[in-house]
């Protein structure tokens, strides 16, 4: 069964951001899927769906690792 949960993302502004994101967070064991709706210079959702548990600490470190900040998860 997969789950969906949005991250908000700040400091995102172009296509080189949004594949970066995309990268750490597909590298993580059960995300299946990595949505990126760009809103430059705002937060971004980032829409990730997983196929296997994957804690909100692993996601946060993800985006963290490419360079950017998790403001809120729902």
């Amino acid at each position: 069964m997969s789950t969906q949960l949005t991250l908000d993302v700040s400091g995102m502004t172009c296509g080189h951001c949004a594949q970066s994101v995309t990268n750490e967070l597909t590298a993580l064991d059960g995300v299946a899927s990595v949505n990126v709706a760009l809103v430059p210079g705002g937060t971004t959702p980032v829409t990730v769906t997983t196929d296997a548990a994957v804690s909100e600490d692993a996601l946060r470190a993800a985006v963290d690792e490419a360079g950017y900040a998790v403001v809120g998860i729902h």
